[in-house]
C-alpha cells in the first residue's frame, strides 16, 4: 500500500509540473500540438536516463525510484493527450500534420529514450583519470 502512495505523490507532482509547463507552451488547439510533443520527448529522455543511472550506479530507495520513475514521469508525460491530439488532427482533415505528429512522437520518443539510456550509460561508466592508470 505504501508503494501506491509513493507513486501517487510522484504522479501528483508530475501532473502539476506538466500543467505548469503546458501553460508556457502553445495551446493544444494550435495547428500543431507542440506542447504535448515536447513534454513527452522530455519524459522519454528523462526516463531512459533515470532508469539507467539508478539501475547502474545511483543507489536510491526502491520507493523513491517508484515515485520518480513511475509516478512523476508517468504523470508528467501524457499518452492520452497525444492520442486525442492525433485524432483531433485527422477529424479536422489535417492528415499530413497528424502523420507528422505520430511519426515525430513515436520516432522522437524512441530516439530520446535511447539517447537517455546512452547518456546514463556514459555517466555511469565515467571514471577518474587516476583509476585508468
Amino acid at each position: 500500500m505504501k508503494d501506491v502512495l509513493f507513486v501517487a505523490a510522484g504522479g501528483a507532482l508530475g501532473t502539476s509540473t506538466r500543467y505548469g509547463l503546458q501553460s508556457l507552451l502553445p495551446a493544444a488547439g494550435a495547428d500543431f500540438p507542440l506542447g504535448v510533443l515536447l513534454i513527452n520527448w522530455i519524459g522519454c529522455l528523462f526516463l531512459g536516463w533515470f532508469f539507467t543511472v539508478t539501475l547502474r550506479s545511483w543507489r536510491i530507495k526502491p520507493r523513491l525510484r517508484l515515485a520518480i520513475g513511475t509516478g512523476f514521469t508517468g504523470g508528467f508525460t501524457t499518452f492520452s493527450t497525444f492520442a486525442v491530439d492525433a485524432v483531433r488532427l485527422t477529424v479536422h482533415d489535417r492528415m499530413l500534420t497528424a502523420v507528422l505528429y505520430l511519426l515525430l512522437s513515436v520516432g522522437g520518443g524512441l530516439f530520446l529514450t535511447w539517447t537517455g539510456i546512452r547518456l546514463g550509460t556514459k555517466m555511469t561508466q565515467a571514471t577518474p583519470k587516476e583509476e585508468r592508470l
